[in-house]
């Protein structure tokens, strides 16, 4: 018996008798690997590779055992010892049997199905003459039927999808997971397997498998790491929930992903209001940038033009641009740098007298202004630069170190308290009405510095004007002070 699905290889020598003194009951020879083939032994040779020979080494082709397409017995990996029989053969608990033949009893196959062994029929008489030849074969026979069933039993034909590519195979995997395995159908943890590995296989089962494919997804400028099963753009965007109408895509949409990932960038349809020259202009973009919105909007940045969000950031939706028209223009304005003054003690002048020995010279700046104006408002001027011009120069002051003297000959006895009570109400920073004249004594800045007095008289402690004024009297008298003078005689 044959099928389409398998292939045929031959297993069984025509048995020859081992003697007349041979009788039923008695154990046939094993065979081993140089032992002659017995009447109840079958043969494990080589496949059959001859399209058209109906024998092999004298064995008969028609009734050789039925394997599983594709499988040669030499091809096959070692049977655990429980799968062969007490003479050394295979037991044929998986052999195909179709459906449409009736299996033979057991106790007449000679064939336990639970264990796989053969077992020997015993006979009540010796069968002599030409029914002696024909047992073997009817034991083969049976033997062959009874196990045909359960190859049936086993084999299931399922229909297995790799990533879209279907096909229907037969095989006598118990679950998903040994089929894949048998299949080298290798599997991860972002595969999908339905249904399950775990779960029993059944005939006329679906297996489907979805290898799961890395993508580096930018959305809208944000960038996510995803995996996904779908083989194209289109559906891996419908898978992740990506809404792609309007949407600006790197790869097209009917483009595959393949078992190495894809790069996608997506930039979804948003809506931005871009306020330009007192005018709202709303638009509908997927432009990568503010710049690239505002140009699509048909507006245009001349000279130091600027937006109110760097142009090359990212415009989100529902988002307000704002369009600065900038005019400006530099300003050079120049401003005195102020002198130090150093001053050095000087023991030959008196105390609180003071001399400018240099004069000071203050120094000259450039500052460099922008000056701009943001859609017709002036704002504040802004320092750019300062150059200095001049270098200021240091004035250079001696300080009196003397001691004041406390008398002046000739002058100590007269009333000077009255003097200044007249000249000054009595107060050392007295001043006259047109500022010529200041001090207890009311001197002029010119006899002052004659009488070695520094600065204004009005600065100089009490006690130095009432010296100067003594030193004064006696040069000249009371001739100075024509209305008050007559005082410094009580």
């Amino acid at each position: 018996m044959s099928n389409s699905q398998y292939e045929t290889i031959e297993t069984y020598r025509t048995p020859e008798p081992y003697g007349t003194d041979w009788s039923p009951g008695i154990p046939a020879p094993s065979c081993g690997a140089e032992a002659a083939a017995g009447p109840y032994d079958t043969v494990e040779l080589p496949p059959y590779d001859g399209p058209h020979d109906t024998s092999y080494d004298g064995f008969d082709v028609h009734s050789a055992p039925t394997l599983a397409y594709g499988v040669r017995e030499a091809q096959r990996p070692p049977r655990p010892p429980e799968a062969y029989g007490p003479s050394g053969t295979r037991a044929y608990g998986d052999t195909y049997r179709p459906a449409y033949e009736v299996p033979a009893p057991a106790s007449r196959a000679g064939v336990s199905r639970g264990s796989g062994r053969r077992r020997k029929a015993r006979y009540a008489e010796r069968v002599d003459g030409p029914m002696r030849r024909l047992l073997p074969q009817a034991l083969v026979v049976a033997f062959l039927a009874g196990g045909t069933t359960a190859f049936v039993a086993e084999d299931k034909a399922v229909e297995l999808s790799v990533d879209g590519r279907p096909r229907t195979l037969h095989t006598f995997a118990d679950d998903v997971g040994e089929l894949l395995a048998d299949e080298g159908v290798a599997v991860g943890p972002h595969d999908v397997v339905v249904p399950a590995p775990g779960t029993a296989l059944d005939d006329g089962d679906d297996v489907t498998v979805h290898y799961g494919r890395p993508v580096r997804l930018t959305l809208d400028g944000r960038q996510h790491e995803v995996w996904t099963t779908a083989p194209t753009v289109e559906e891996a965007l419908r898978q992740l929930g990506v809404r792609a109408d309007g949407a600006y895509l790197s790869a097209s949409r009917s483009r595959t992903i393949g078992r190495v990932g894809l790069a996608l960038d997506v930039r979804t349809e948003r809506s931005v209001t871009i306020m330009a020259d007192g005018r709202a202009r709303a638009v509908r973009t997927n432009a990568a940038t503010v710049g690239e919105a505002i140009a699509e909007a048909g507006i245009t940045l001349r000279g130091q033009d600027t937006t109110s969000v760097p142009a090359d950031s990212f415009p989100r939706d529902g988002q307000t641009v704002t369009v600065l028209r900038i005019t400006g223009s530099k300003e050079v304005r120049e401003e005195a740098v102020p002198f130090q003054v150093r001053r050095t003690e000087d023991p030959s002048l008196l105390r609180g007298t003071e001399v400018v020995e240099r004069a000071g010279q203050p120094g000259l700046r450039r500052i460099t202004y922008a000056l701009r104006t943001v859609n017709g408002v002036r704002e504040k001027p802004r320092r750019l630069r300062t150059d200095l011009v001049r270098e200021p120069r240091a004035q250079v002051v001696r300080v009196g170190t003397r001691p004041l003297p406390t008398s002046v000959r000739g002058a100590d006895h007269l009333d000077w308290r009255g003097l200044a009570a007249c000249e000054s109400g009595g107060r050392p920073d007295a001043v006259d009405a047109s500022g010529t004249y200041g001090g207890l004594y009311q001197f002029d800045t010119r006899t002052w510095h004659d009488l070695g007095g520094s600065g204004r008289p009005q600065d100089a402690p009490a006690a130095e004007q009432t010296l100067r004024a003594k030193k004064l009297y006696v040069r000249q008298g009371a001739g100075p002070w024509p209305h008050c003078g007559a005082r410094l005689h009580g």
